[in-house]
């Protein structure tokens, strides 16, 4: 009698700490989005074993609790909220664990304004006065690369001004 007790507690403490790790992880994801990766390292940071983790990620992913195509849409729209360019919403993505193509794909869904949003964070930093020298405009141009624009993008947010001061 005890030798059939015992796998059945055993049974039950699997269960029961499958259960907490679950409700850890949509705690967790109640309060945002989160990759795969970014999960997994919270839960096993929390101190469930690596395999309860990542029992417990393959199971919400099967419910469609954890999406990496939502973590991403929500992560490039909120970065972009925050005034940060394509490059640097990359960079991030690539270091949460996303797949290059799904990476591509969400910022090639997100229609925003890139230029535009290089534009109003140029204006915040440093005013709506023109460029005066070589020196600031390259001060201008290392904040705007900091936070992730493009080349192309820089260009348009700076040759904006010299547009409207003629």
């Amino acid at each position: 009698m005890l030798n059939s007790s015992a796998p059945q507690q055993a049974e039950n403490a699997v269960a029961q700490a499958f259960e907490q790790a679950r409700a850890t992880a949509l705690r967790l994801l109640a309060r945002r989005e989160h990759s795969t990766q970014e999960l997994r390292y919270k839960l096993t940071g929390r101190g469930y074993p690596a395999a309860l983790a990542e029992q417990v990620v393959a199971a919400l992913r099967d419910e469609g609790l954890l999406s990496e195509e939502r973590f991403a849409e929500a992560y490039v729209r909120t970065r972009f909220e925050r005034g940060f360019g394509p490059l640097r919403i990359e960079a991030e993505l690539r270091e949460r664990g996303l797949p290059p193509g799904l990476i591509d794909s969400a910022l090639a869904g997100a229609e925003f304004d890139w230029s535009g949003s290089a534009r109003r964070q140029r204006h915040k930093r440093f005013g709506r006065l023109p460029v005066g020298n070589f020196a600031e405009r390259a001060r201008q141009m290392r904040f705007l690369q900091q936070r992730g624009f493009s080349g192309e993008q820089l260009r348009a947010a700076l040759a904006h001004e010299a547009q409207s001061e003629a």
